[in-house]
């Protein structure tokens, strides 16, 4: 019988040819060795499939699937149902694991029986291509992390939620370690959304019971600005952030927790930075529209039933921000979409400033 690995570490890969193999070198090169690595080329018009079958020849532990394109959700959810590990990892194509995150995150995963590991992260913002110090670009590194922790009860991990999603830590996937019985069980897959990440871990933290939290920036997501104008702009994102804070209210009230000063204040304030956001993403310089239309639509934005009571909840925790809300505030579309211009134009103009600036928000 085929020996079954610690750890099943999935990355789905399209168009990627000038990063993954940096991303899957960071994982066959762990302190642990008990893996396999089910990268998933979706369907790549460049060389990365030629990449994943030559770095397979050369390591047995990886293995290279090669699908027509159907999106990440598809790809990742085919990985899951041929992983063969007790415990499952997500890595995206672009981004570099830490030598010890495996080794790590089994270590607490084994320790505190939990059914959830999750470490801190690196956000690197370049305005190239490159990884980082080492290529000449100019970079910013925010560390996002929170004390270590161990939750024990699903009421312990309930309480302490607020402050693990304003840390972020609770958005992403890649930052953790699931276990993959529980991931079967429940059925729980990646739901073909856009942005089909936070869903995912909403679906696994609904009932989770236990969490055990590491302080250590194990993982390092790469913000690239080259050339990110020309995918700047993407249509009907105020609708997708109005579905994610539905989202985020429901899985409070399945906690019990609708009526709850700290959880309501967080999803409150997160609601409307996102829509500060959406206002930037409408000022994009690859937006077609008029400057009447981008009105419009910031006002319609405006006039969502959710604005007005997470305005009311919402405590800014920056001077900025409180400064930058004032338009909002005043309900005037036309201040919105100028401060949105002006947001726009520090993200073009002068990205790592953009990415510190978002940091302290």
């Amino acid at each position: 019988m085929t020996h079954a690995p610690l750890v099943s570490v999935i990355i789905p890969a399209y168009n990627v040819e000038a990063y993954v193999e940096a991303a899957v070198r960071s994982v066959l090169d762990q302190t642990l060795a008990d893996i396999e690595v089910i990268v998933v080329d979706d369907g790549s018009k460049d060389a990365t499939g030629k990449i994943l079958d030559r770095m397979a020849q050369d390591d047995p532990r990886l293995t290279a699937l090669h699908v027509q394109n159907g999106g990440a959700p598809a790809a990742r959810n085919l990985a899951i149902d041929r992983a063969r590990g007790r415990y499952l990892v997500f890595v995206d194509a672009d981004d570099e694991c830490a030598p010890t995150m495996l080794e790590r995150l089994a270590q607490i995963m084994d320790r505190d029986g939990c059914e959830l590991a999750v470490c801190g992260f690196e956000i690197v913002t370049t305005t190239g291509y490159g990884n980082g110090e080492d290529s000449g670009d100019s970079t910013y590194v925010e560390v996002k992390q929170v004390p270590d922790a161990v939750y024990r009860t699903a009421d312990e991990f309930h309480r302490a939620s607020p402050a693990l999603f304003d840390s972020n830590m609770f958005y992403p996937p890649w930052n953790k370690m699931f276990l993959a019985s529980r991931l079967n069980d429940l059925n729980i897959r990646y739901r073909d959304v856009f942005w089909d990440d936070f869903p995912f871990v909403l679906d696994y933290i609904r009932d989770v019971q236990s969490v055990s939290m590491t302080s250590e920036p194990l993982y390092r997501f790469f913000r690239r600005r080259a050339d990110s104008e020309t995918a700047r702009y993407r249509d009907g994102v105020f609708e997708k952030r109005e579905t994610e804070n539905d989202w985020m209210r429901e899985l409070y009230r399945h906690w019990g927790m609708e009526d709850d000063p700290t959880a309501d204040e967080m999803v409150s304030r997160r609601y409307i930075e996102r829509l500060v956001g959406c206002v930037a993403n409408e000022c994009s310089p690859k937006n077609p529209k008029t400057f009447a239309q981008k009105r419009a639509k910031v006002a319609e934005m405006l006039a969502s039933p959710a604005v007005k009571p997470a305005l009311a909840s919402a405590r800014p925790r920056s001077a900025k921000m409180r400064l930058m809300l004032v338009p909002y505030r005043m309900h005037s579309a036309t201040l919105c979409l100028l401060s949105g211009m002006f947001i726009e134009w520090v993200r073009g103009a002068a990205p790592t400033l953009f990415a510190k600036l978002k940091a302290t928000r």
